[in-house]
């Protein structure tokens, strides 16, 4: 199944190719890398030579962005009632990876489901807390946000307060996801949702290796074993190239087979529609597990 991500009303993927693509963020044009877009450019598309930034890679790694005309350091774009920094970094992302709308959405759906019970969620490799924010807007009453980089977290602190989200019980942690679930394990700590957007590779906050492939089971395995009897989610995003929604499908199930949970699996592709031609560009896979 592919999921789309349709319901922007200030983002816009204009259009992809020649390995680039060309969004709206607000009222600012960014035309920046994205490997996946394989195919050729709309010629038709004038937009291509009006971006007001360009994402230029360097030949030795990295790259830096190109400014047309001055744009401020950061800026906000909203998604329905949540609000987000967007700011071009020096790794050519934004902050910000829209096509997890989907997730947001679905998410928050669970959560608005049980309004009446007091619902943890967990949110691994959090990013700057976009799904954070949604699932804490959705009526989550505790979020622990877990994330490596001391970077990040201070941009979801920022995230929080843009959404007025300053009085919810949102923790906020500098750590290890592998080591953090251990602990909460060893705690005897359950979760009614939790979610994790693991990157292919990485490295923890005191050097940690973090490699997809060699780490991505036992982390499922210690995250089941955190889901409360109650559950209502487990979510696992992944950008990791070379694996296909199937492989993501077989890692969830065999996870679950140990554990007293019984539900249902979805996977697919993540996508996001073009403004100028009817095309999607993938944006990654997602596994779902729920009760029903």
């Amino acid at each position: 199944m592919t999921y789309i991500a349709n319901r922007w009303k200030n983002y816009t993927l204009v259009d992809a190719g020649n390995g680039e693509k060309l969004e709206i963020w607000g009222d600012v044009l960014l035309r920046r890398p994205d490997p996946t877009a394989i195919w050729p450019i709309n010629p038709q598309e004038s937009r291509w030579k009006e971006a007001d930034a360009v994402y230029q890679r360097s030949s030795t790694g990295g790259g830096h962005w190109e400014y047309k005309r001055k744009l401020p350091e950061d800026w906000t774009i909203t998604y329905d009632d949540l609000s987000f920094k967007v700011a071009p970094t020096g790794f050519k992302h934004t902050g910000l990876f829209p096509e997890q709308a989907v997730n947001w959405d679905w998410m928050k759906e669970k959560i608005q489901s049980r309004q009446s019970e007091n619902i943890r969620i967990l949110n691994l490799f959090a990013y700057t807390g976009a799904a954070t924010m949604a699932c804490a807007m959705a009526g989550a009453s505790e979020v622990v946000h877990v994330d490596a980089s001391k970077g990040m977290v201070q941009w979801a602190k920022e995230n929080m307060s843009l959404n007025g989200l300053n009085d919810r019980h949102i923790r906020f942690i500098v750590d290890d996801c592998v080591k953090f679930c251990q602990r909460e394990k060893r705690r005897g700590r359950t979760y009614h949702g939790i979610l994790m957007d693991p990157p292919s590779y990485g490295r923890g906050p005191s050097g940690e290796m973090w490699k997809f492939e060699k780490e991505i089971v036992s982390l499922l395995s210690c995250a089941i074993s955190l889901l409360d009897e109650n559950a209502l989610f487990l979510l696992v995003n992944s950008y990791t190239a070379g694996f296909s929604p199937i492989v993501l499908d077989n890692l969830m199930q065999m996870a679950l087979e140990g554990s007293k949970l019984s539900g249902v699996v979805e996977t697919g592709d993540i996508a996001l529609p073009l403004a100028s031609r009817k095309m999607l560009l993938p944006c990654g896979i997602l596994g779902r597990w729920s009760p029903q």
